[in-house]
Order: C-alpha cells, then structure tokens, then sequence
C-alpha cells in the first residue's frame, strides 16, 4: 500500500457548547495542524499515487477557508460542538469532495490541536 500525507498548519479560534468546559467555553485560539493522508495500492501511469501539488492545493484551499476564523461561526459547525473530533470530521467532508474522483480508495485526516491532542478520521 503506498501512502502519501502532507501537512500543514493555521490558527483558528473556536469556544466549546454543550457543557461546562471550563477556559475552554470561551473563545480562544488553537495553532492546528492538519495532515491529510490518500492511499492505494497502485500508482499512476507517472509514478505518482497523486500530483502532491494538487494535494497540497487542496490542503492549502482549505486550512485558508479556516485560518484566523472563529469555527463556530462557519455554516459547517452550525449545531456541532466545535471539538477537535468535529473539525477533523468537517476537514474530512471537504477534502473528499475537493478531491473528487482520483482513483484514490483511502483518505484519512489528522488533527492537532497542540503537541499533545490528535484526532484521526476517515472513513469505515
């Protein structure tokens, strides 16, 4: 199985809803990282399991959508606790459809929101 993962970081502000949090029920800000991971087990005709530009434009589209925003005002956390967990989940949905139809059976998204806290999402 050939694996291919790019990472990249931004800064984003979010406040955690639905229960009592302590400091992190008020607005504050995370250094994120997200790495977003494809898979398969054969490669194209060029040698590539994908164009890594292309991965890393579809990356960079979307932590730019996120950087220096406040989560839980973009229409995607509408009625979702912004958690770690949930970003990851939301990150995942929009980098499958930015990805489309590449011949890629796995895509797996991680994300830091510091040194110690990863979440991993993909699907099945």
């Amino acid at each position: 199985m050939y694996k291919l993962a790019v990472k990249t970081d931004f800064i984003a502000q979010h406040f955690l809803i639905g229960g009592d949090w302590g400091p992190e029920n008020q607005k504050h800000s995370h250094h994120y990282q997200l790495e977003i991971q494809l898979a398969a087990r054969v490669l194209d005709n060029h040698g590539y399991l994908v164009d890594i530009v292309k991965v890393k434009e579809w990356l960079e589209k979307l932590v730019a959508y996120y950087r220096g925003k406040t989560l839980n005002d973009l229409p995607e956390f509408n009625g979702l606790n912004p958690s770690i967990e949930n970003l990851a989940f939301v990150s995942y949905q929009a980098l499958f459809r930015s990805i489309g139809d590449v011949g890629v059976p796995q895509l797996k998204v991680k994300v830091w929101e510091d040194d110690i806290a990863r979440v991993t999402y993909q699907e099945g």
